[in-house]
């Protein structure tokens, strides 16, 4: 199972936060990383974005159907990350061959959380850039699970 993590691109500040839109970098940022991950992303993307607008317009600039998820809110957790993806919560649960990998767009610093327990199994406040995504495989054979690092691209390196 592939499991891409976007930040979304860089926004405007303001309140309420969930209404906070895309600033004119942040909407170069997504459009970079978007032409990126179309390009080289699995061709059966499932791709699932919080409600909060940033990540909204940061999702369209895919110009692919995508999924709404309030449990990607600003005030999630990283464990309620992985749920949304359907990733594996421990070593005896396989993913069927031939699933789709997932897209999420949400926020720090869940994103973040969310890599470091994917990675460390513990969470711990990792960054993530603006614009940018992390990209994790999970294999299982047999009894042998291991979750590799893809990628790490920040949208600047996708000119």
């Amino acid at each position: 199972m592939d499991l891409l993590l976007w930040r979304h691109a860089e926004a405007e500040d303001g309140f309420p936060d969930e209404t906070r839109k895309l600033t004119p970098r942040g909407e170069q940022q997504a459009k970079q990383m978007a032409k990126w991950i179309n390009k080289h992303a699995p061709k059966e993307l499932r791709i699932i974005a919080s409600p909060a607008l940033r990540c909204q317009q940061t999702a369209l600039a895919l110009d692919q159907p995508f999924e709404t998820d309030i449990r990607l809110g600003t005030d999630r957790n990283a464990n309620a990350l992985l749920a949304v993806a359907g990733w594996p919560d421990d070593d005896k649960q396989n993913r069927p061959a031939g699933e789709p990998a997932v897209l999420i767009i949400g926020h720090q610093p869940t994103l973040g959380q969310a890599a470091a327990l994917l990675l460390s199994g513990s969470e711990a406040d990792w960054p993530i850039k603006k614009g940018a995504v992390w990209w994790f495989n999970y294999r299982a054979s047999g009894r042998e699970t291991k979750t590799l690092l893809k990628s790490v691209l920040a949208a600047e390196q996708c000119t």
